[in-house]
């Protein structure tokens, strides 16, 4: 049951097995999905095209099939998933150069490298993920997507996988995210860069391992931040 969203328009929602109320339902999710990214991406310093407006409700839409079975993401509206995810995972692309090579640990349901591959169409990423049911769903959807080219997913935990070779390493929702903290940064490459999403828990925990960073308030949000750590 895979639900893509024509480009001519919601009235075309490809759809299978699902009653006609259910999929009303996830019509108007999409469509209020799709507003939302229109009306406040540039709040976020994002400007998408029709293209990846596209991208990005297929992304939403599979993993709403998937969630319902492996809690990927905390059930939400449409309006919040384009707010809360897709947009707060697009903010780390501005740090990102051309052709940069990105270790996404935590992966989930893929937030936030999917949403800035499918941005992005120089960046190629790992996806590290210890759940191997959630790394059925990443690899299920780069294949969907068509970024599977630039995606190389790795079902185990990040400590039992040697680094990549990248520059930047990305978290939005690894497990245990503070206590885990410090092993993630001994275990990036030495000079790269994380990028972290979280709060004031994050901060102190960075402040007393002695890293050096710096933050961004995340728009529309009193105290989530983009995180920015210089690996010595």
């Amino acid at each position: 049951m895979l639900f893509l969203v024509s480009p001519k328009g919601l009235d075309e929602l490809l759809w299978l097995g699902h009653t006609v109320p259910k999929l009303m339902n996830i019509s108007y999710d999409i469509e209020q999905f799709t507003l939302t990214l229109r009306r406040e991406m540039s709040h976020y310093g994002a400007e998408l095209g029709n293209e990846v407006q596209q991208k990005l409700r297929n992304y939403y839409a599979l993993l709403s099939q998937w969630n319902t079975r492996l809690h990927l993401v905390a059930p939400c509206s449409g309006e919040e998933f384009a707010r809360r995810h897709t947009l707060e995972s697009l903010l780390m692309v501005s740090r990102l150069p051309d052709k940069a090579r990105i270790a996404d640990v935590g992966s989930g349901g893929g937030l936030p490298i999917i949403p800035c591959l499918l941005t992005r169409s120089d960046l190629a990423a790992t996806l590290i993920e210890s759940s191997q049911k959630k790394a059925v769903f990443l690899q299920e959807a780069v294949n969907r997507l068509e970024i599977g080219d630039r995606a190389t997913i790795i079902a185990r935990r990040f400590e039992d996988t040697p680094p990549p070779e990248v520059h930047f390493i990305s978290s939005r929702a690894l497990e245990h995210f503070t206590r885990e903290l410090g092993s993630l940064i001994d275990w990036s490459p030495k000079g790269s860069t994380l990028l972290l999403y979280g709060g004031n828990a994050l901060r102190d925990r960075l402040e007393k391992l002695g890293a050096q960073f710096t933050e961004d308030l995340i728009p529309q949000s009193e105290k989530r931040f983009l995180f920015v750590v210089t690996r010595p």
